[in-house]
């Protein structure tokens, strides 16, 4: 058995990252396929080291996509804020709305509740969600002053939905 068998075999027992790419360039690098040499290198060998060399680049691109995050996520993403923030006239100056922060919100469909979400300090949240139709409102409101949701929405495949909701706080 020569260098290159004695590498292949290893990395089929043991298929982990780092060895795998290492070996597997040592592999290629080293089988050619070049005409046969007077030392008994024949057709046969150099068919052997290709095919081994083949199989150990599909075993090492069947580990890539477990190791790449998907980039078609699907849900909502966006910022919350609130409206006014005080009573009285605004001044042209004065901001008139704030981020809704650490705010809890229930998500439903037709079925009922799918889901929840907590907005950062910024207002910001994301929400992975399978495409469909959804309602969002405050979770557990406990006062009838003031206009949280439902805000709705409609997820479609493949994008992450962005949304921008103000939330009337019924201070005038």
């Amino acid at each position: 058995m020569n260098d290159n068998s004695l590498i292949a075999k290893r990395m089929i027992e043991n298929p982990n990252g780092k060895q795998a790419s290492a070996s597997l360039s040592f592999v290629i690098r080293t089988s050619s396929l070049l005409p046969a040499r007077s030392d008994g290198v024949d057709l046969m060998v150099r068919v052997r080291r290709f095919s081994i060399a083949f199989v150990l680049l599909l075993m090492c691109a069947g580990f890539l996509p477990g190791q790449t995050p998907s980039a078609s996520e699907t849900g909502i993403e966006g910022v919350v804020t609130i409206s006014p923030i005080k009573a009285g006239p605004v001044r042209a100056d004065a901001p008139s709305s704030r981020p809704l922060a650490s705010t809890a919100f229930v998500v439903e469909n037709q079925k009922g509740n799918v889901a929840s979400f907590t907005t950062d300090e910024n207002g910001h949240f994301r929400m992975p969600l399978a495409p469909g139709h959804y309602k969002v409102s405050l979770k557990q409101r406990t006062s009838s002053i003031g206009r949280y949701g439902p805000f709705e929405i409609d997820v479609v495949p493949g994008q992450m939905t962005k949304v921008q909701w103000q939330c009337d706080s019924g201070i005038r």
